[in-house]
């Protein structure tokens, strides 16, 4: 038998993500890397924002002041949290998006996704609004939620028509068994993380650079205001110290006064995974 000219049917996933918060594209990106290294001939993958590509500047604003809100208000962001968890009409009220309507559905009828990926609410009560107007045009594909939430899980997560839930430990899964989601929907896979870290976990632990037997990693996120008087206090304590300050440059100088070169300041970096073995 010649089985040369055998194509290989792949199956087309479809991750959606929203960068209102970065565990969402952490999580979307952490799916995709692993699925790329298990199954790299089987699948075709498209990772897609399509809240950044239906509005543009005003997402970016949306963004900005839910960040806001949520690092420098949190009490304020508390109660509408609280909010949203109380509502019951997610379908209804996501009817009001109607850009990303109109995006997702000319993406479905595109690329005729197997399964569709989410790592934030809204997409699955769209999609399924979008099956059922253009049947003709999207055909049905199994969907999967990823709850980046943990142990507290907003209404907002579950009160979807989703195939799967993937929630990252028990106690967040009880959350869902306590509102009624049957446990064949349930699955306990952690928090999907890069694929790189099985890669340096194995590896041999890198001595610090100056021969000390401690190494500190500090990694500066939102609450920026005390970072440079923590910076300083670890540069006394004799540690190996890296300091990462993501896109925050107007805060290098600050951080590199305070460690008086006593520290390795980093930007941006992809190298996480292997700054942490």
């Amino acid at each position: 038998m010649h089985h040369a000219n055998r194509q290989v049917v792949k199956k087309r996933i479809l991750i959606l993500t929203a960068s209102f918060g970065e565990g969402h594209n952490a999580a979307a990106r952490g799916v995709r890397d692993g699925l790329a290294r298990v199954a790299p001939q089987g699948i075709e993958v498209e990772l897609r924002d399509l809240f950044a590509e239906a509005y543009g500047p005003i997402n970016e604003l949306v963004r900005r002041s839910y960040l806001g809100l949520v690092n420098f208000a949190p009490r304020a962001w508390g109660t509408v949290y609280r909010w949203l968890d109380r509502r019951n009409d997610f379908d209804k009220e996501f009817e009001r998006f109607v850009r990303l309507k109109d995006h997702f559905t000319a993406l479905l009828d595109r690329f005729q996704p197997d399964i569709v990926i989410c790592t934030f609410p809204a997409y699955l009560n769209v999609l399924r609004e979008i099956e059922g107007a253009n049947g003709d045009r999207v055909r049905p594909s199994k969907s999967v939620v990823v709850i980046t939430d943990s142990i507290t899980i907003n209404a907002a997560w579950y009160r979807c028509a989703a195939d799967y839930f993937l929630v990252a430990n028990e106690q967040s899964a009880s959350v869902l068994l306590e509102v009624g989601v049957v446990p064949e929907k349930i699955k306990v896979f952690g928090f999907p993380v890069s694929p790189k870290f099985a890669e340096f976990a194995g590896s041999n632990r890198v001595l610090p650079s100056n021969n000390c037997e401690r190494r500190v990693l500090y990694m500066i996120h939102a609450a920026t205001g005390r970072a440079p008087d923590v910076v300083r206090r670890l540069a006394t304590l004799g540690v190996d110290l890296t300091v990462t300050i993501g896109r925050a440059d107007k805060l290098r100088a600050a951080i590199e006064a305070a460690a008086d070169g006593a520290a390795k300041i980093v930007g941006w970096t992809d190298e996480l995974p292997r700054m942490l073995f």
